[in-house]
């Protein structure tokens, strides 16, 4: 039976650390369109929708998207994991990939990486990064989280704390124990060799964790600051115009000019424990 696979982009104008980064210009296109086109080209996706908020806010979001012709949503601003749900049936997927609308070098073969994981074996949760203790290899903004929709709708089900609704995706691996780890696992959509390990979360979900064969896990590429939006605009100057660069090329460029890593080496990223305050109130 054939899958329905939907990519679902969250994406909002109030970033706590700066606000409107969605529609920063970024080589001559708003981060959001960048990270969309690179998101569309994977293999694996029937859809791809943004999802914003029905807060006012977020109004250019839906101006932007009708006049583009992307597909969006309206939901919850702090209840992200709604936000997913209520998208994610309303498109009727089977399968829901979550990236977010801040990461503008998404690459398209590591999505196809984590979808074809989480297919081939029915997983119930597939990603490429888990948060401390466990440990990242690939850089930051390149994160991709997969789930069946029916472990989505488990998760909005029952998860209750305030870091699961906003963080959409920890109900699914908290408490997990990898019980074996696979060497040099190739995707069947590109030349990308990956590792994987396999367990068992606390709540009984089958959890899948990508791995690059080396570790990059502490290269900084979202955009969450002044200084990482200096970032990515050197980046995308480097590439003439071209948006189809894959993060390898990526990794080139900065091992190339190393000075590229400093313009936000002191940023601090952000953890699970950081809850957006203005949902408290």
């Amino acid at each position: 039976m054939t899958k329905n696979v939907v990519a679902i982009i969250q994406v909002r104008m109030s970033s706590s650390r700066l606000p409107g980064k969605i529609l920063a210009n970024i080589g001559g296109q708003p981060m959001l369109s960048r990270v969309y086109v690179r998101t569309a080209r994977a293999k694996t996706l029937d859809e791809v929708i943004f999802a914003t908020t029905t807060d006012a806010s977020d109004d250019p979001v839906a101006e932007y998207c009708d006049f583009s012709g992307i597909p969006f949503t309206r939901g919850s601003l702090y209840d992200v994991l709604d936000r997913y749900y209520q998208a994610a049936k309303e498109a009727k997927a089977d399968v829901v990939v979550r990236i977010t609308a801040d990461c503008p070098v998404i690459d398209p073969e590591l999505i196809d990486n984590v979808v074809s994981a989480l297919l081939e074996d029915e997983y119930d949760f597939v990603c490429n990064r888990l948060p401390p203790p466990w440990t990242r290899t690939y850089p930051i903004g390149l994160d991709v989280e997969a789930c069946t929709f029916k472990a989505l709708k488990k998760a909005w089900k029952e998860a209750k704390e305030p870091q699961h609704r906003e963080h959409a995706m920890p109900y699914f691996y908290e408490g997990v124990q990898f019980e074996s780890k696979i060497k040099s696992r190739k995707s069947d959509f590109g030349p990308l060799t990956f590792d994987l390990e396999q367990g068992i979360s606390s709540r009984g979900f089958r959890v899948v964790l990508l791995h690059n064969p080396t570790d990059f896990g502490d290269y900084r590429w979202t955009v969450d600051t002044p200084e990482d939006l200096e970032f990515m605009r050197e980046v995308y100057s480097r590439f003439d115009g071209r948006d189809d660069f894959t993060w390898k090329e990526v990794l080139d460029l900065v091992h190339d000019n190393p000075e590229l890593m400093k313009i936000n080496a002191g940023v601090q990223h952000k953890t699970l424990k950081d809850i957006d305050k203005r949902a408290l109130k």
